[in-house]
């Protein structure tokens, strides 16, 4: 069989319009992008899935007799699966199968950008893995239709995340990012590792302003406070602020009679007002109620100037929402009040578009049976219905599983890391269309860095090694046992090692009988 100059194989066996086998001549892998010729003056591109080598000199009926052969050739053949043809810049499938007898050539750039649609993005997230091809989506179509980065626990979830929203932030996208454990306040600085020629990037930081619900002395990251308006409030939107599991409907009843009678007498009203009218019921469930209202109050969320939203939803700038320190049950309050006024208020058109990033989402929209969250309800209806009103999502977990279904099968774009755990990879199963076993099976090897690509805009899953950073990574694991420093004598201790003063309570303190919020965030803001 006579080769044609530059090809890697010859098309074999019985051939179908989705597959194909070829025998190959050089060397190819599996993720090989190939070409074969197509009806007429197209290309076939297809994706290599599966390689194997034979040799019938070594088969078990060779190996036990005496006078076996070695002529035998060896030979590796590979199975590859068709991904479509492109013609006149439009993709279709083959109507009829590659011919057996064709030859098979390793795919051009401009063929696989063009069959795969890579070449309609401007948001540059990385490179086709085993080659040097951009992999860029588009800006528009990732903040309308949604987003979700999904992966277990150190394969470069926030990371990946965090280059989507440079790409945003160049764009002049406005972004809320919920951060439940400080790891966005480092967007600010640019980053100093990481192949920048190879990907061509370079570093820069960005436009980010951060503000914690808490008290500015416990989070030293934060630029400015958060705060709620706290005149005047409804007893639904106080009641949305405490704890169903802890709330019965006495309370709540309580609650309702207090305002109305607060209503009656003034006309402006705080929750220091609320607190006090309750206490002056002769109810008997009052206390408990007292003790939730208090435990508001001493957070300082609505205490001072409320934080005016459309501050929080600026062109080209990420405001961060870092709830270091803040108790989970409240954090999930916190970001259903916040996302039902930056929801309402982009109906109205009386802020910017934007995007909405959640972290770790699974404690915010717990999947049914593992979990309940205040914020559930809102993210499912920005989910659903925040393309109308220029409001996007993204939902960012290491928990697949534990993410509420109908808010992932909303994300048009889906960033999918390594993932091993078996309820997740069934998870994400259900979630993505065309997931089969060796997809599930590629998504298990995944190196850290490297992701797989699923969205409408592209014709199948590929997978990209992500770009470095432009800005700094905040999200490092903090090390347990240091490593021992050259020199250092044995058992001698670093500075961090030595006890913390300020740990130590001081007598006055276990006296002071102050509740665990008011130790955490300290004293109410006047």
């Amino acid at each position: 069989m006579s080769m044609v100059k530059g090809s890697v194989g010859t098309i074999v066996g019985e051939t179908n319009p989705l597959a194909f086998k070829f025998l190959i001549n050089k060397q190819v892998g599996r993720g090989t992008y190939i070409k074969a010729k197509a009806e007429g003056k197209d290309w076939i591109l297809a994706q290599v899935e599966d390689v194997k080598r034979s040799n019938s000199a070594y088969s078990v009926n060779q190996l036990s007799d005496g006078a076996r052969s070695y002529d035998s050739r060896e030979m590796m053949i590979a199975e590859a699966r068709v991904i479509g043809v492109g013609s006149n810049g439009k993709l279709h499938l083959p109507t009829s199968p590659a011919r057996p007898g064709e030859s098979v050539f390793i795919a051009d750039e401009k063929l696989i950008k063009a069959t795969l649609g890579l070449a309609k993005g401007d948001m540059y997230i990385g490179l086709l893995r085993g080659y040097d091809i951009r992999v860029e989506l588009d800006a528009n179509t990732l903040v309308q239709k949604h987003c979700s980065v999904l992966a277990k626990t150190g394969s470069g979830k926030s990371y990946t995340a965090a280059v989507i929203l440079e790409e945003l932030l160049d764009r002049k996208v406005a972004l809320l990012i919920i951060d439940p454990h400080g790891e966005y306040a480092s967007m600010k600085e640019p980053n100093k590792e990481g192949d920048f020629s190879r990907y061509k990037v370079k570093p820069r930081g960005y436009e980010v302003v951060v503000y914690t619900p808490g008290e500015m002395a416990m989070n030293p990251k934060a630029d400015r406070p958060f705060r709620f308006n706290g005149l005047n409030l409804s007893a639904r939107e106080v009641a949305k602020m405490i704890p169903h599991e802890s709330s019965s409907s006495g309370q709540l009843g309580l609650l309702y009679e207090a305002i109305s009678a607060l209503r009656s007498e003034t006309d402006a009203y705080t929750l220091e007002d609320i607190i006090d009218q309750v206490v002056r019921s002769n109810s008997k469930v009052k206390w408990n109620l007292v003790g939730q209202l208090e435990a508001l109050m001493e957070l300082g969320l609505f205490s001072g100037m409320a934080t005016p939203v459309d501050e929080l939803l600026r062109p080209g700038r990420a405001a961060v929402i870092d709830m270091t320190g803040i108790a989970p049950e409240l954090q999930a309050m916190i970001v259903a009040r916040l996302l039902t006024e930056i929801f309402e208020a982009r109906k109205r058109r009386l802020i910017s578009p934007g995007m909405v990033v959640v972290e770790e989402a699974h404690n915010y929209i717990p999947e049914r049976g593992t979990g309940n969250a205040a914020s559930t309800n809102i993210v499912r209806t920005i989910a659903a219905e925040g393309r109308k009103f220029g409001l996007g999502l993204m939902v960012i977990s290491q928990r697949p599983a534990r993410v509420d279904k109908n808010v992932i099968s909303q994300c048009n774009t889906q960033i999918i890391m390594r993932v091993t755990n078996p309820n997740d990879l069934k998870a994400l199963s259900k979630g993505l269309e065309g997931m089969t076993s060796e997809l599930e099976e590629e998504i298990k090897r995944l190196p850290p860095g490297v992701a797989m690509l699923v969205s409408n805009e592209i014709e199948r899953p590929i997978t990209v090694n992500i770009r470095p950073r432009k800005s700094r990574h905040g999200g490092v694991s903090t090390q347990i046992v240091a490593r021992e420093r050259a020199g250092a004598p044995r058992g001698s201790r670093g500075p961090e090692s030595r006890p913390v003063a300020s740990a130590r309570k001081s007598g006055s303190e276990k006296k002071s009988g102050k509740g665990l919020l008011k130790r955490v965030f300290g004293a109410r803001i006047a």
